[in-house]
């Protein structure tokens, strides 16, 4: 896919450094290579040293020795991380006793390496569930300033170019937050603007989605989506977004002009927020399963550092594209 190359491309030129806490995961060692064999990002890999050596070497993995091995149980500032997360935490009841502890765990020393400022971002989920990628990730990286909830949006790849930006749109929340405030909503639809243009190279073009366009019903759900829409526009004002919109009103050009006239966006979106998790993950399911269209993501926005969190089944491609898509975020 001609969008996936360029996020690929533009990855190259940032020199970040990404965490893979998975690092005796195989099909993480063979991400990592090509990342490191394309010039995607430098790479840390945390795990055993002597088991990530020996399975590089029984896949023939070369560019693998260009990677920064950290193993979690025996590094020379395992102490000092481990004050840093108690120095965290402590507020919480942990003790030093388990910030030993939990610094051995890979999950939560790719957080604090990022903390410190020795990686950029972080990519992981191969063998771990969400829960656990994200749990080191709230306690520790913690959102950006102004922004109360984490979110994920997919880029949605169409096969015809019409749609949204030349066949791409990005879809949010499909993966995160249930049933968001209107203020929540709004920061959802503010952090997905950013997403679309760091990652894709996009201007956003934002729709606010509900069962009704411009007043056409009257409901407290279609009435926190125009809530939304005004707390977005407040948070920046140079955001092209409209709302409520439905779902033709916003795509379809010719629709747009009878339902919503004179709308900056309704025909033309190339970004569409969901009013709540329920939706959106319903939304971006159905289009790709019936549409065909490629789905890449979900890519986590929302914190203060980017963490990106893998289906256990992904493929090596998809760890090898959210590593530049992490990147991409990294440098935005």
């Amino acid at each position: 896919m001609q969008l996936l190359e360029s996020i690929r491309e533009k990855a190259k030129t940032h020199n970040k450094t990404i965490v893979l806490p998975e690092g005796i995961e195989e099909r993480t060692l063979k991400a990592a290579d090509i990342i490191l064999a394309e010039g995607i990002a430098r790479i840390i890999l945390l795990g055993d040293h002597k088991k990530i050596v020996e399975a590089a070497g029984e896949n023939r993995l070369k560019a693998i020795e260009g990677a920064t091995i950290i193993d979690p149980g025996h590094f020379e500032e395992k102490e000092a991380y481990a004050e840093m997360l108690y120095e965290i935490r402590q507020h919480k009841g942990l003790t030093r006793e388990e910030a030993a502890g939990l610094v051995e765990d890979p999950l939560y020393l790719a957080t604090l390496l990022i903390k410190n400022g020795v990686a950029d971002g972080e990519v992981a989920g191969a063998m771990n569930a969400t829960g656990d990628v994200l749990r080191p990730a709230f306690q520790i990286i913690k959102t950006l300033p102004g922004i109360s909830v984490v979110s994920g949006a997919f880029i949605m790849i169409m096969g015809e170019s019409h749609w949204g930006e030349n066949g791409v749109i990005v879809f949010a929340d499909c993966a995160v937050h249930p049933d968001p405030s209107a203020k929540e909503l709004a920061e959802i639809a503010v952090m997905t603007a950013r997403t679309t243009g760091a990652i894709a190279g996009i201007e956003p073009r934002v729709a606010m989605l509900s069962f009704s366009t411009k007043g056409s019903a009257k409901h407290p759900m279609a009435e926190k989506v125009v809530e939304a829409t005004r707390l977005a526009k407040e948070m920046d004002s140079s955001l092209l977004i409209d709302g409520e919109l439905q779902a033709d009103a916003a795509i379809v050009e010719a629709i747009g002009k009878i339902k919503a006239p004179g709308s900056p966006v309704a025909g033309n979106a190339n970004v569409l927020i969901f009013p709540n998790l329920e939706v959106g993950n319903i939304a971006y399911k159905l289009v790709q399963r019936l549409a065909g269209a490629g789905a890449v993501g979900p890519v986590l926005q929302g914190m203060a550092a980017p963490i990106n969190d893998l289906s256990r089944g992904c493929s090596v491609e998809d760890i090898v594209n959210l590593v530049a898509i992490t990147v991409n975020q990294a440098a935005e």
